[in-house]
Parts: structure tokens; sequence; C-alpha cells
């Protein structure tokens, strides 16, 4: 509740961010679906930060982004990042954007 508070006050005022309880039951959700799927791997701790970027990220504006991430780094100053594995996403994407003459960044 804390990071949508803090969001609330500090992200631009855009008409699709939601910082009620609908976004507070979908991170809720998002952590039972996390811990399901890494069991034990991941301490309780990381599987909130990683559910927080993945139901918040999608739905910001890139301007927002360092924002929200330093309200995340505030919020969890102790919590080692979680690595996200994409499997083939990246090579793919790699390849994709070579055929099509594009460069990726980061």
């Amino acid at each position: 509740v804390t990071t949508f508070q803090l969001c609330s006050e500090q992200l631009s005022s855009q008409c699709h961010y939601d910082y009620g309880m609908r976004a507070v039951k979908s991170t809720i959700e998002m952590c039972g679906k996390l811990k399901r799927e890494l069991g034990d791997s991941y301490q309780e701790d990381q599987i909130t930060l990683r559910a927080l970027r993945d139901v918040n990220v999608p739905k910001f504006l890139k301007e927002d982004l360092p924002l929200f991430e330093n309200i995340i780094l505030d919020l969890f100053p102790s919590t080692e990042q979680p690595k996200v594995e994409y499997g083939n996403l990246e090579p793919i994407m790699g390849a994709c954007a070579k055929e099509m003459h594009l460069q990726l960044t980061e």
C-alpha cells in the first residue's frame, strides 16, 4: 500500500494509472502466482518486489520508470533484485531486430 501511495504522490497523473484496491489485489495475486511458480527459490521480499514490477511497469510512461525504480529501491533497500529469465525471448528478439535492420537497446 505504501508503494502505491508514494506512486500516486510522485509519478505523473495519467488516467490509466491505478493505485487503488485493484492495484493492490493485482499485486497480491501476482505474488501468489510467483510463489507457486518459484517455490522457495526466492524470498518473500524478492517475490513482492518482482510482483510490483511485473504488475506496474507495463503501464507506466517511460518518464515515470526511473521514479518508480527509486520508490522501489527506497522501500526495498537491502533486497537483492530478482533475476528474471525470459528463456529464448532475447535471442529471438535480437534475430528479428537484425533481420529488420534495427538495433536493440537495454
